[in-house]
């Protein structure tokens, strides 16, 4: 009995090894894909993430060979590369006219397409001798319910990729990957057509009153929140007197690269004009709009920055907050965007006036970073008090009414 409990107990440790091993090798996974992850989404250009795509995945999960499909109605995205890209970058990179061809390689599945290596299928996808590769994983790129490209790897190890086993994985990654690559060409787009700020690099004012518009509209439609940041570096006049335009310009460039920092992949940040910034944020109510506000407050508060004699320089923004109109459901589109950048400047000029470094929202009381309760003034503490007083006293008025 005592032997038979023993080869128990010594199968039990084997399994708790073996977990202990998956968990192990899965968390390594995880932090390798968290990294590529952050170097996807923070990709400079399109030639640079597609490099990332064929170059970085290979090294960072030991996949033989990598190789990249994208749809190319237009031959937008030939341009592109062919002005920025060297061609020895983007190997492993097809461009295709239409979606037939990747199609194809999906038929009714809906997602990433795993198993044994087919040479009429697949062999035309790498750039590999035949008999090489013995197993592919073939992943869909998709965008508002269209094929956009197709990420293809390739192993030696026949069992690397297997039928029907799980892909909750390589789905995350294709949804991460189709917006990467949404984004980089709307970058592309916004470079093509002079929507961006030649200084700071962000969207300018054309640009946001282009979105702006669209993003109203989808707001309306899908009845979810839209939040609006205005911002305004504080005494910004004050660095260019004191130290300089060419001080000024860094301080732009840093501040705008700091809002981004802290904005998703589908929010909206333009240079709304001189020292001021403007942001969109989608899906998004007044609780984490605040959030994000507060966020990007004290990041710039805590951003350094040096003047060319070396000497640092405090840096604090005011920000408005306000959230698109609901009330008025007849009202068109224009009308709401303008009243709700109206409130947002309106809101603004209270965070200016009420001590700047701080974020102010339409109906409610700013927000200050280190007495919150400084913000309200002695006549709107006893106009609350009153209101309490007399809301108490009409309470005990119905009490006493009730209880004859």
């Amino acid at each position: 009995m005592s032997g038979h409990l023993q080869s128990e107990n010594y199968s039990l440790r084997q399994q708790l090894e073996s977990l202990l091993n998956e968990a192990r090798r899965n968390e390594s996974k995880m932090r390798r894909f968290d990294q590529l992850q952050r170097q996807l989404i923070g990709a400079d250009s399109l030639p640079e993430l597609i490099r990332l795509l064929l170059s970085e995945y290979k090294l960072a999960f030991g996949v033989e060979f990598v190789a990249l499909a994208l749809v190319d109605h237009e031959y937008e995205i030939a341009r592109i590369l062919e002005r920025e890209c060297d061609k020895t970058e983007c190997g492993g990179l097809t461009l295709h006219s239409s979606t037939t061809p990747l199609e194809a390689l999906y038929r009714d599945k809906q997602g990433p397409n795993l198993g044994a290596f087919d040479a009429i299928a697949h062999q035309s996808l790498f750039a590999t001798a035949p008999g090489v590769i013995a197993s592919v994983a073939l992943l869909p790129l998709m965008r508002h319910g269209e094929l956009i490209g197709s990420l293809h790897f390739g192993s030696a190890d026949p069992g690397r990729y297997v039928a029907d086993c799980g892909t909750d994985f390589l789905e995350r990654l294709t949804e991460i990957i189709a917006v990467c690559l949404e984004n980089a060409l709307s970058q592309e787009r916004l470079k093509l057509l002079g929507l961006t700020d030649a200084l700071t690099g962000v969207q300018n004012r054309r640009y946001f009153d282009h979105r702006c518009q669209i993003e109203v509209s989808q707001a309306r439609r899908h009845r979810h929140p839209l939040a609006c940041l205005l911002l305004d570096l504080d005494k910004f006049k004050r660095i260019n007197d004191t130290y300089g335009h060419q001080t000024g310009d860094e301080v732009l460039m840093s501040a705008a690269r700091v809002i981004q920092t802290q904005l998703r992949v589908g929010d909206t940040l333009a240079r709304f004009g001189g020292e001021e910034f403007i942001v969109l944020l989608p899906q998004t109510d007044m609780h984490h709009a605040i959030q994000i506000a507060e966020r990007i407050r004290r990041c710039i508060e805590e951003e350094e920055i040096r003047t060319p004699t070396g000497q640092a320089l405090s840096l604090t923004i005011s920000i408005g907050l306000s959230l698109l109109p609901t009330a008025d459901a007849a009202a068109e589109s224009q009308a709401l965007a303008d009243r709700m950048l109206a409130i947002a400047d309106k809101a603004l000029y209270r965070a200016k006036h009420e001590g700047r470094n701080r974020v102010v929202c339409a109906e409610r009381q700013p927000t200050a970073p280190d007495d919150r309760m400084s913000a309200f003034s002695p006549a709107q503490w006893l106009k609350s008090l009153r209101k309490a007083v007399l809301a108490t006293l009409n309470l005990l008025k119905r009490t006493l009414a009730l209880s004859k």
